[in-house]
């Protein structure tokens, strides 16, 4: 366990580009709650299981808890702390400067057409 982590630095510079479309925190709730609160109507996100690694620590809790994959991304932020949600012709680019800046960065889903929901494929 670590303590939280400030992603200020790593995003610099985009906040104020109009790079980043929108941004949601990874805290209680996890992934399936938060993204929502920052998805416009007719919208949904698709996550990619497997598209980035996934701590031992949360494994572990799963398999000794016996917790159901959907509350293991409910209430779990399966490692991710921040999610940006951009436009495709800008994830290099924003993932270039994450990553030179000292912090993890993977593309892990998709916007589409939705009821402002999360799907984990």
């Amino acid at each position: 366990m670590q303590p939280h982590v400030s992603y200020l630095r790593a995003l610099e510079g985009l906040l104020d580009s109009k790079t980043i479309k929108g941004l949601a925190h990874i805290t209680g709730g996890g992934l399936l709650e938060n993204i929502p609160r920052i998805l416009p109507e007719g919208t949904g996100v698709q996550i990619k299981r497997g598209s980035w690694p996934v701590l031992p620590i949360f494994e572990m809790m799963q398999r000794i808890g016996n917790i159901e994959d959907a509350e293991m991304y409910r209430t779990f932020n399966q490692g991710i702390g921040m999610v940006i949600v951009c436009a495709q012709t800008d994830v290099a680019r924003i993932t270039s400067q994450v990553r030179e800046r000292g912090t993890n960065c993977f593309e892990i889903g998709r916007v589409s057409h939705g009821a402002r929901n999360v799907v984990i494929e």
